[in-house]
């Protein structure tokens, strides 16, 4: 018998020198409160605080993190024989339980379910608190006893386990939560099933499951695979369709059950997943990156996952289910869960099983150096509790140790500052491969990311593992990813703001400027805003208006990304792998996400349907010329014309992909010529100078809107050349979505957008400035 636990009342407790003067005895009496929740997310439903996430707000409410807080539920035993205990499937984060007075126990990590017996309970009446220190206290007072010096900027989140990014980082606001996060409820057994771990592996034609099972109490353990009787603990499944990602193939699961049934047939517990049968490998020979399912090598298209919301309780299963729909949508077939945030929902990684999206999951280390001798066993006790956790999804295929740890230790300092102290590297290459190794051997381990293959080399070398290419964001322009070819690059990203609905949203300056008070603090990055005008300067002119420059940052974030994918796509089988950072929000925020905090598409989105799509088209400068490369088909020729920029046709000529381009393709005007090579239904440009060098003419053309039930359609026909035309109905509607952004037309040629929405718009509207837009 389970009795989840959801009605609960929060209160401030201990010092409440933080607290706003005007809420000490509302807090002291306490508030509803919901689990799971969070302390921000109640005192918000309370009406007691503004919505964090709106203009300055966030720095109205930092007094929560520094405050203790202390739930409370009352609840009646059930009238049911067995044993009872309470499981909280999440705690946030240094916790005292206390049941009718009694201390059941006291926990300190966030990424950790905990189950205590009650003992004897009353009939009626039992009095539940969960009392939570002050994470932040914690975290000082931790680093304040510790030799560890600090090499991170803000709080120690190093010294206590828990969702680093809720400290703020250089996309996320500090919103450090306290609160039962994850479901808690009353269980009342006589035999449970206390770990159930499948180890699913395909042995010639046959799919093969052996299940290890821990259990409470009395019972006979039954194992069922797609309807077949386990003999002993291990069940074969004769020609099992393999599981697939989406961009190679289908997405077959088949049900595991596992009971726990008493002498008499009487079921006492029960524990279902589905599972898929199939292979992973990572071959690493000679320095390569090489990502494998069954038995196939696959160029991985991938994005870096954070967690969707600062209060990741408000992340349920339909939220999930639509963010990775938005990666599926762009071709996206691996997602990388980052060592910054947390270990996420299983919902998250059943429907990534469905749909067939690979899940490469960082363990929960990032960007700083963490005491070994103070979280060992806490660190331990979590690897195990979620490799068992996460094993049966077929859609993870790569377990990582950390994010950016031998970056920092290669070149951060850190060797110089940490004097030979204990870092965190015996957690990367002991402690996690063992416990990886002993629970989930089917799958393949790498200590980190980036990762070069060895402790002794540095990080950051572009002939081994894989690699994060943060220095055309952070310090030159992003032509200069084609300088290398790494062998597979994990992290990569430019910076663009969200859509103007969600901007507009969430700030409300007057009037709205780049560097208007709201939108700076929604800007994170260290310089951020000096960085998307130095990474504009080589590209555009100086925008002019706000609108100009919202639009073109988000242009140049496209651009550096198509770039820089098209670069790397072009050099398999040397480099085999681009996951860009990032595919979502946390909340609203200029950030180099694709898709922002409120869940709307940016247009580097559609870029990425377009760079991730099975077959490619693209034009690449080689030491022997620009050449022109069919990426994923293999057409025997493609067209190829050099262009002026008023329409008129200077060159022609069919090539075969992958060979270089001839003298009549070189530019004799650079500033009014570009090319256009076509492929069946794929395009490729290039341009040979940056549009603020190029004479474009004005544009000229036609447009027509046709309503229709739920929307509109708007057609524009150039009549000159029109560079990355897009259509932003947000700015009309914020129910408004677009089909697709940053076409390309030459004379002659229309483009249609469908527009959803069910607000009722004026068709001149759509056709005006700045919602209709392209590069003049």
């Amino acid at each position: 018998m389970r009795m989840d636990l959801t009605r609960w009342t929060v209160r401030a407790t201990g010092d409440l020198v933080e607290v706003p003067a005007e809420l000490v005895d509302t807090l002291r009496a306490g508030v509803s409160a919901t689990v799971p929740g969070s302390v921000h997310t109640d005192l918000l439903a309370a009406g007691l605080i503004p919505d964090p996430y709106l203009d300055r707000n966030e720095d109205l409410v930092q007094w929560i993190g520094l405050t203790d807080w202390r739930y409370e539920t009352e609840f009646d035993r059930p009238a049911a024989a067995g044993a009872a205990a309470l499981a909280f499937d999440g705690l946030d984060t240094v916790a005292k339980i206390e049941l009718n007075g009694r201390v059941l126990g006291e926990t300190e990590n966030m990424h950790r379910s905990y189950r205590f017996p009650t003992g004897e309970l009353r009939s009626e009446g039992n009095e539940l608190s969960v009392t939570f220190a002050s994470a932040v206290r914690y975290a000082r007072a931790r680093a304040a006893a510790h030799p560890l010096p600090r090499t991170n900027d803000g709080e120690p989140s190093n010294f206590i386990r828990k969702m680093a990014c809720n400290f703020g980082w250089d996309w996320g606001p500090s919103l450090v939560t306290a609160g039962l996060w994850r479901p808690a409820r009353l269980e009342i057994t006589t035999g449970r099933l206390a770990s159930v771990r499948p180890v699913v592996t395909v042995e010639g034609t046959e799919g093969v499951v052996t299940v290890h099972t821990e259990v409470e109490g009395e019972g006979t353990v039954r194992i069922r695979v797609a309807g077949i009787e386990a003999t002993g603990d291990t069940a074969r499944v004769p020609s099992p369709q393999l599981w697939w990602p989406h961009t190679l193939g289908e997405q077959p699961l088949y049900p595991l059950e596992v009971t726990l049934e008493a002498a008499d047939g009487t079921v006492l517990d029960t524990w279902t997943r589905e599972i898929g049968f199939r292979t992973v490998a990572l071959d690493t020979t000679d320095g390569a990156f090489i990502l494998s399912v069954n038995g196939t090598p696959l160029f991985v298209r991938g994005a870096n996952w954070i967690p969707d919301d600062c209060f990741p309780h408000r992340v349920d299963a339909q939220r999930y289910a639509r963010r990775i729909e938005q990666a599926k949508d762009v071709n996206i077939d691996l997602l990388r869960v980052w060592g910054g945030g947390i270990f996420e929902s299983d919902e998250f990684y059943a429907e990534c099983d469905r749909e067939g999206v690979l899940v490469w999951q960082d363990f929960l280390f990032a960007c700083m150096p963490y005491p070994e001798d103070v979280l060992a066993e806490e660190v331990e006790a979590e690897a195990r509790e979620n490799v068992v956790r996460l094993a049966p999804h077929p859609s993870l295929v790569l377990w990582c140790g950390n994010n950016e740890n031998y970056l920092g230790w290669f070149h951060w300092d850190w060797q110089e500052r940490l004097a030979g102290q204990p870092w965190g590297a015996t957690f990367y290459e002991k402690l996690l491969p063992a416990v990886v190794g002993e629970l989930d051997p089917t799958r393949p381990y790498v200590p980190g990311s980036p990762w070069a293959l060895s402790p002794e080399r540095d990080a950051l070398d572009p002939d081994y593992g894989c690699q994060h290419v943060w220095d055309m964001w952070n310090e030159r322009d992003y032509l200069g990813y084609r300088d290398t070819v790494p062998r597979f690059v994990s992290e990569f990203g430019w910076q663009a703001p969200p859509t103007f609905a969600t901007l507009t949203e969430a700030v409300h300056d007057e009037p709205l400027a780049a560097d208007s008070p709201g939108v700076l603090h929604h800007q994170k990055a260290f310089d951020g805003n000096g960085k998307l005008a130095r990474g504009l300067a080589p590209h555009f002119a100086e925008p002019e208006t706000f609108d100009d420059w919202h639009f073109l940052n988000q242009v140049n974030q496209a651009r550096a990304i198509r770039l820089a994918v098209e670069h790397y796509r072009s050099h398999a089988p040397r480099c085999m792998g681009a996951i860009v950072w990032q595919l979502n929000d946390c909340w609203p925020v200029t950030s180099w996400a694709a898709v922002d905090g409120a869940g709307r598409p940016k247009p580097l989105w559609y870029t990425l349907r377009e760079v991730y799509a099975d077959e490619l088209l693209t034009i690449q400068p080689r030491p022997e010329g620009l050449t022109v490369f069919a990426l994923g088909f293999t057409p025997e020729t493609v067209d190829v014309r050099r262009m002026s920029v008023t329409g008129e046709e200077l060159a022609s000529a069919a090539v075969a992909p992958g060979t270089a381009l001839g003298p009549e393709f070189a530019a004799g005007d650079p500033a009014r010529e570009f090319l256009v090579a076509d492929a069946g239904d794929k395009r490729a440009f290039w341009f040979f100078a940056e549009d603020k060098d190029i004479a474009y003419p004005q544009a000229e053309f036609t447009q027509s809107v046709t309503g229709f039930d739920g929307g509109y359609e708007v057609t524009v026909i150039a009549d000159t050349l029109m560079r990355d035309v897009c259509l932003f109905p947000d700015r009309l509607a914020a129910d408004a979505t677009v089909d697709f952004a940053l076409v390309t037309l030459l004379p002659g040629e229309s483009a249609t957008f469908t527009v959803e929405t069910e607000a009722r718009l004026q068709p001149g509207d759509l056709t005006s400035a700045p919602v209709l837009h392209w590069i003049e």
